[in-house]
């Protein structure tokens, strides 16, 4: 018990009495030297505990502000017309140019295209080499893609969508500080338009707000698609949902992930398109996920130039993972962030869209939710 010194017996005698207690051995806890001991020991404990605590408050109050803020963000109607402007977008997987894909499934695409707003395909015509370099062997069926899209579906574009790790957060990747990197990514892009896509699609990850070398490749790019008259799109990471929070949690878990709004604009004002990959969130339910990407949606918008064609991705598959809750991420609840965000930032804006991730997960529950709640 407690409140019994110990070094004593708790055991009563059969006669009733406690049995005679000897001297406290010298430093034992019971001596007025070990009491004191204790004392100072609980002392230490409730230091510790009171200093858990406020760190607990610190880090509990800021996001439950944060995740009670996105619960209201999800509320209220959107505004009429804010639907689709028949300027989505959709990824494709690789199947579709390495000779896996034949004449039924494009049919079967088409037939399933016709009654969306998707007027982009990025098409995983990639990855490429570390240094840049894109093996030509990766997509000897892009020209029938290219061709068989044209015919039956007019009007909508094929991008290459061309992609790499980055060596950001490992030794392993492309880099992009490297010039001769940077140029043969340029080269990489010109040979894809030569093939004949309309366009080329840039996913550079992990890509750190502020980094300059990708910038520089973007105007390279650029020059590039400009020449062929062809699109430059991106795929972009979200922006920070609190001011400088990619630092924050650069320094928490090694792993920025966010850029600042300034940065996105940047990019934004680059490229032709900007994609947000608007899902891997870490938001744990469907209101907070929508009130999420309501709030990417507005914090895109502000940044990004009329001029350029923004979309706002759709989880168009499904993982139960840290980052990415399957019950939470739908595309129900994306699409009806979309709407909220742009109603309240700028509902009338043309060049905007959604753009859906990725077509080989994707369920007949996903194209519904897309059909009924952006298509309309």
């Amino acid at each position: 018990m407690e409140d019994t010194e110990p070094g004593k017996t708790e055991r009563v005698a059969a006669d009733g009495d406690q049995p005679p207690q000897g001297p406290a051995a010298p430093g034992n806890e019971g001596s007025p030297a070990g009491a004191g001991g204790r004392t100072k020991k609980k002392g230490r404990l409730r230091r510790t505990r009171r200093i858990a605590l406020a760190v607990l408050l610190i880090l509990l109050v800021p996001l439950l502000a944060a995740e009670t803020a996105l619960r209201i963000n999800y509320t209220g109607d959107p505004a009429a017309g804010t639907t689709t402007r028949d300027r989505d977008a959709i990824w494709l997987g690789h199947a579709w140019v390495d000779g896996r894909k034949k004449d039924a499934d494009l049919t079967a695409l088409a037939r399933e295209l016709k009654t969306t707003g998707i007027r982009d395909l990025y098409v995983h015509t990639g990855p490429m080499e570390h240094d840049g370099t894109l093996p030509e062997s990766l997509y000897p069926r892009a020209r029938w893609l290219i061709d068989a899209v044209h015919r039956e579906l007019p009007g909508v574009r094929v991008q290459a969508f061309l992609g790499d790790v980055l060596a950001t957060e490992s030794p392993d990747g492309m880099r992009l500080e490297k010039a001769a990197t940077r140029a043969a990514v340029v080269d990489s892009a010109r040979q894809v338009l030569d093939a004949g896509y309309d366009g080329v699609h840039l996913d550079l990850e992990p890509l750190h707000s502020g980094d300059d070398d990708y910038l520089s490749l973007l105007d390279d790019v650029r020059a590039v698609t400009r020449a062929h008259d062809a699109q430059l799109s991106v795929a972009a990471h979200q922006i920070d949902p609190l001011p400088g929070f990619h630092s924050f949690w650069g320094t928490v878990a090694g792993h920025p992930k966010w850029w600042s709004q300034e940065y996105f604009g940047r990019v934004a004002r680059r490229v032709d398109q900007i994609a947000v990959m608007s899902y891997d969130t870490m938001q744990p339910l469907e209101s907070l996920y929508g009130g999420y990407v309501a709030q990417q949606t507005s914090l895109a918008l502000e940044v990004t130039p009329p001029t350029t064609h923004l979309l706002m991705g759709l989880p168009f598959y499904h993982e139960n993972r840290f980052g990415h809750w399957n019950r939470a991420e739908t595309v129900a609840a994306a699409v009806r962030g979309v709407r909220l965000g742009l109603s309240r930032t700028d509902a009338d804006r043309e060049r905007f869209g959604v753009a859906a991730y990725i077509d080989f997960a994707a369920t007949e529950e996903d194209w519904t939710s897309y059909r009924d709640g952006w298509v309309g």
